[in-house]
């Protein structure tokens, strides 16, 4: 039959499109495999990606300890649970991998977890109905620990899985909350939120490292996988110089007075004056950083919270006076009222200007009198070198202290009332920390140093130190003649039968300081507030006298008293507590006696590398007791170390050069074994607080150098519920309203 000639010119076109197709796709298949790219993408790099497995190697964060290497922030598993309902995920294998009984899964789970079966069972069924893959149980399924892991593992039900991840753990739940602070999980990271942990997120913060290699289509590791291993690299440690023992005493303190005397607000800190170190600082409210549950009070108020000050102040009023050399305590003044100057309000003494007649300047210090140091500034000193001063102390400017959020109070010197209410602490507002800072000077003669809260900051895989904090001198506000000085006056105020801080007395320490009661203003009707208990109630002093080893700052807001309590009583209570407590603890030679009679000191010289014998016979000489620990010949140190003042009849040990020979530490302080462990190069492994009643090595046992040892400690029966006492007041009526009426 004939062809149509339309058919031969469809052929023919065909064929060329055909041709013209194939020459495209030949040349394209050439271009590629010649340049091994499509479309900008390289095929071996992409073929390489797709048989390539990687997978994020988790870095753990950094940990917070104190300055003894206490961990007051760890890390520990956190488990999250979920249920896989696709059926796909079961192919392949012999067992079930997904939830086939929802009723059953959900029966067997919900004990575990904490939640109503039908409620589990309700969600599986959800997540069925919706097609999804896996669903999961809400908070009752994450954060959960390794007892509630292994008891979901024994439990052997299909399609239930666990993941593990990181959690943020404070052992000592409520301790130093405000000064640790805590994190919250932000994109499967560890973000610090407050305190220590958001001041240095970036150094606690590791580095995650990763694994990959290359796998077959099924997910198989090839035999030549071309493996990459990248570490992860921890965060690094943080060292606080919070000292958990002192820190102890100031929490189980303040948490028996919040208690007792339910106030609005209570601040305390603790400090080495000759260093700037911060030995403790708490707040109340305070919260439990694991749970961060009912949070009343997000600040720091030591460093976040200025108000005027009080009668503390004059602790500066009078140290420039006399740094001045105007300051003439034997000369007298009228004490009452002051009118310094026509049409201002004049200046009144606490006890509702009454005053106490004529008075020498020592004695209106001792009485806390208003007019005293108002005279001081407006006749002797000057205002404006009083604002020298003022300035010199930094109470213009923050602290610089190491903790976020810190804030300044302001020196308020507009109008003449202003400069002269200046002096007895009112007018002008300065945050704790900003007094703590100043009264260094006072108690490290002359030397104001800077407050600090990091130690030091180390490497978590080779320990070696990266940063370090050293003590700071920022200035020299006052002489150290002039230290001394105020120091002794300030003693007066509390060993003075007419001093105003007689119940801050101490057993065993000379005290000096100064009380301070702080008005509070009415926000609704403008002025201050009225009554007896609307003020903040505070007290800073610093012991032994003579030599000031720790200094601290207590206030509290707004106490519920009863009619015959002061205000001063909480104080007083958490000031005696923790500082009788925390020198012993320290080791720091009492200056007095039972009687309150001061006694000589023995500062115990260096005897490093004299004969034991020798020694011995010099501290014998001196009628100080001697024990030898060790076999050596000669004293390579002593406890406590050269340069500490010692009492007579007090006992020193000598430790020799000869192999390290353990002794009876039952009853020593968690200090004590760190020291005599730095010595023989032990290491020290402890659990709980307080004084050691276990240790892994048998007293008399020879260790060598390196070697590990293991301490218990408890604290002293009765320890927490140590009463502080108070004197009595002839009439505490009155006691009241000149505390009340005080200006600091």
């Amino acid at each position: 039959m004939k062809k149509l000639p339309s058919t031969n010119v469809f052929a023919i076109l065909f064929m060329v499109i055909f041709g013209i197709i194939f020459v495209f796709l030949f040349s394209r298949l050439m271009y590629i495999q010649a340049s091994g790219e499509v479309d900008g993408v390289d095929l071996n790099k992409w073929a390489e990606k797709q048989r390539t497995a990687s997978y994020t190697l988790d870095a753990e964060r950094g940990r917070i300890l104190d300055r003894t290497g206490m961990v007051l922030a760890d890390n520990r598993p956190s488990y999250r649970v979920y249920a896989v309902l696709d059926e796909d995920y079961s192919k392949n294998s012999e067992d079930p991998l997904h939830v086939k009984d929802p009723v059953k899964t959900a029966n067997k789970l919900a004990p575990v977890l904490g939640m109503e079966a039908n409620k589990i069972a309700e969600v599986i069924q959800n997540g069925q109905e919706r097609d999804a893959f896996q669903v999961e149980f809400g908070s009752s399924g994450e954060d959960l620990t390794e007892e509630k892991k292994e008891e979901i593992e024994k439990l052997d039900l299909p399609g239930i899985y666990l993941q593990e991840g990181q959690k943020r753990y404070y052992p000592n739940d409520r301790f130093a909350s405000h000064v640790i602070g805590f994190t919250q999980q932000e994109e499967d990271k560890l973000k610090g939120i407050l305190g220590i942990e958001k001041s240095m997120n970036s150094q606690l913060t590791g580095k995650d490292g990763y694994i990959s290699y290359q796998q077959d289509q099924y997910a198989n590791k090839l035999l030549n996988p071309n493996e990459i291993l990248k570490q992860p690299q921890d965060g690094s440690n943080v060292y606080l110089t919070l000292d958990q023992k002192i820190q102890t005493f100031l929490e189980d303190t303040m948490s028996d007075i919040y208690e007792q005397y339910n106030p609005e607000q209570m601040m305390a800190v603790v400090m080495n004056p000759e260093t700037g170190e911060v030995l403790a600082m708490a707040n109340r409210p305070s919260f439990n950083p694991n749970t961060r549950e009912n949070i009343d009070n997000w600040y720091n108020d030591i460093v976040s919270y200025p108000f005027a000050p009080g009668s503390t102040m004059k602790i500066f009023t009078v140290a420039a006076a006399m740094d001045a050399g105007v300051y003439n305590g034997n000369e007298t003044f009228q004490s009452g009222v002051y009118n310094f100057m026509d049409g201002a309000k004049p200046v009144r003494d606490h006890n509702w200007g009454k005053g106490w007649g004529t008075i020498t300047y020592d004695e209106g210090i001792r009485r806390s009198s208003n007019v005293a140091v108002s005279k001081l500034v407006w006749e002797k000193l000057g205002t404006e070198k009083f604002l020298e001063y003022l300035k010199r102390f930094d109470f213009h400017q923050k602290t610089g202290i190491d903790l976020s959020g810190e804030e300044t109070g302001q020196i308020t010197y507009k109008w003449p009332s202003d400069k002269v209410r200046t002096a007895f602490g009112q007018s002008t507002t300065l945050t704790p920390i900003q007094l703590m800072k100043g009264a260094t000077a006072v108690a490290n003669d002359g030397k104001m140093m800077k407050p600090y809260v990091i130690s030091k900051v180390k490497d978590a895989d080779d320990n070696k130190t990266i940063k370090e904090t050293k003590p700071q001198v920022v200035d020299e506000p006052i002489k150290a003649e002039t230290a001394k000085k105020v120091r002794d006056l300030l003693g007066t105020v509390i060993s003075s039968e007419d001093g105003t801080g007689q119940e801050y007395q101490l057993d065993d320490y000379s005290v000096a300081g100064k009380t301070g009661t702080a008005q509070l203003p009415d926000p609704e009707n403008g002025g201050f507030l009225t009554g007896r208990e609307n003020y903040i109630f505070s007290f800073l002093g610093m012991a032994p006298k003579e030599d000031p080893e720790l200094m601290m700052y207590v206030a509290v807001k707004q106490p519920e008293l009863e009619n015959t309590e002061a205000g001063s009583e909480p104080v007083s209570y958490i000031f005696k507590s923790v500082m009788e407590k925390s020198l012993h603890y320290l080791n720091i030679s009492p200056d007095k006696t039972t009687k309150g009679l001061s006694v000589d000191s023995i500062e115990l010289a260096d005897y490093k590398g004299q004969s034991v014998e020798a020694v011995k016979r010099s501290l014998s000489e001196q009628s100080v007791q001697t024990e030898v620990i060790g076999d050596g010949d000669k004293v390579k140190a002593t406890l406590p170390q050269a340069g500490n003042k010692i009492l007579p009849e007090s006992t020193v040990m000598l430790l020799t050069d000869g192999d390290a020979v353990i002794p009876d530490l039952t009853g020593w302080s968690l200090r004590e074994v760190l020291k005599y462990a730095s010595v023989y190069d032990l290491k020290v492994e402890h659990i709980g607080n307080g004084y050691v009643v276990h240790q892994s090595v048998n007293p008399g046992a020879h260790v060598k150098k390196g070697s590990y040892l293991s301490i218990k400690l408890e604290p002293p029966n009765g320890s927490d519920n140590e009463e502080s006492g108070t004197e009595e007041r002839e009439d505490a009526e009155t006691e009241n309203r000149e505390e009340a009426d005080e200006s600091g």
